[in-house]
């Protein structure tokens, strides 16, 4: 079957000055949300700082707003990857950061794990 463009939907895009980029919240909740949906293991100080590990133990993500060391990096979001194979890794986010970007790279992270 074959259907005449006609008949299709536009594609609708919003137009470069309407577009909304993203800025950050500082807020956790996109991350802490969606690694707690995954079944990670999350531990929040009484710093308010938050460590999550993966299920198999080889993913750590921090929240890190009060540590003293990560400030004078001017990082709040720590990702630290143990590969089964291979050096480890780790990527920093810094505060301006939008969570949601963080999420989105932890969530192309496991989407594209082998297991």
């Amino acid at each position: 079957m074959t259907a005449s463009t006609a008949l299709l939907p536009a594609v609708v895009r919003p137009a470069v000055e309407d577009r909304q980029w993203l800025s950050s919240d500082h807020c956790a909740d996109t991350v802490l949300d969606l690694l707690d949906n995954l079944g990670w293991t999350l531990v929040d100080t009484p710093e308010a700082n938050v460590h999550a590990m993966s299920p198999d133990g080889r993913v750590y993500v921090g929240w890190l707003p009060e540590n003293p060391t990560a400030w004078k990096r001017n990082i709040v979001w720590q990702v630290r990857v143990q590969p089964t194979e291979g050096d480890p890794w780790v990527q920093e986010f810094g505060l301006h950061t939008p969570s949601e970007g963080v999420a989105g790279f932890i969530a192309a992270l496991v989407a594209h794990s082998s297991r």
